[in-house]
């Protein structure tokens, strides 16, 4: 279906690029029949120009898509920068074709006009930068699940030239600036795939043997329905402390939107093979009550 698509979109720009192609060919004689200067063959070529760049964009948003895993697509920011960058040199070349050098002088008396500018939109060119960062480098793409920290949990809808769209598992949109973006610890859990590993901590006490809590436990995941089977779950210890041995129960997620579902699971299987084993005593509170010295 991505092939028909690109192939309809590539009709137009191919179609004008030619007809460009074939009036530069022929502007020469076009000139003499029409009887006028050169003004007609440098619009033309300016013409080619932008023809040349909406070929090209359109070219590598199908190359893009076309390299791109199925699950994990490019961002729409990549395809528009590199859309911007063609129309960009299009148009500068098309300027100075019309110019000549005069172009030189005119961009250079606009730039204290573009600093004023430039610091009246400093955030919303800093959130644009970015952005740009954010598409070239690509820390994560659409549909990755991701956490970033103190800002937003959830995964990614759509990465804008200002802000980055994420949905939450709560089901709302957290929009926020790229530039707050840039300055976090981002963390991926689609990438370098979509299974990852989680664990919990579960601290036991101390007449519970080492060796007996880890079969206990990892028995108990062996019902589990929503945890991965292979790789297998593992126990390790964590701490052994005066309070207790804690451990750290391992297991394997297909996808980060199972996590609180998984967790709940594993810790509900735990606690009913802990207390079927009898390892979880109710805990019993003694008080020392000094009693009132008694008056005479």
């Amino acid at each position: 279906m991505n092939t028909k698509f690109h192939a309809r979109r590539l009709v137009w720009p191919t179609v004008f690029s030619i007809l460009c192609a074939g009036l530069i060919l022929f502007s020469s004689h076009i000139a003499v029949l029409v009887g006028t200067d050169d003004t007609l063959s440098t619009s033309i070529t300016a013409l080619a120009y932008f023809a040349f760049a909406w070929l090209a964009s359109r070219m590598v948003s199908a190359a893009l898509d076309a390299a791109s895993p199925r699950n994990r697509p490019y961002p729409r920011l990549l395809r528009d920068l590199i859309a911007a960058l063609l129309f960009l040199v299009a148009f500068g070349a098309a300027i100075s074709l019309f110019l000549g050098q005069g172009a030189i002088g005119a961009l250079a008396g606009s730039g204290l006009v573009l600093a004023m500018l430039g610091f009246a939109i400093r955030n919303v060119v800093a959130d644009t930068l970015s952005g740009i960062a954010l598409g070239v480098e690509g820390p994560f793409r659409i549909e990755d699940w991701i956490d970033i920290d103190s800002l937003a949990r959830g995964k990614v809808i759509e990465i804008g030239w200002r802000t980055t769209r994420i949905l939450t598992r709560d089901s709302t949109y957290a929009i926020i600036p790229n530039s707050q973006i840039a300055r976090q610890r981002i963390t991926n859990y689609s990438a370098p795939r979509p299974q990852y590993r989680a664990q919990i901590a579960i601290t036991l006490d101390h007449t519970m043997p080492v060796g007996r809590a880890r079969e206990v436990m990892l028995n108990a995941l062996k019902d589990a329905k929503l945890i991965q089977q292979d790789p297998a779950p593992d126990v390790r210890v964590l701490a052994y402390e005066e309070a207790g041995i804690t451990y750290a129960l391992r297991f394997w997620l297909s996808r980060f939107d199972l996590d609180p579902d998984c967790r709940d699971e594993v810790y509900s299987l735990v606690d009913d093979a802990l207390r079927d084993k009898g390892y979880l005593a109710p805990h019993r509170r003694i008080e020392l009550v000094r009693a009132k010295p008694s008056s005479f």
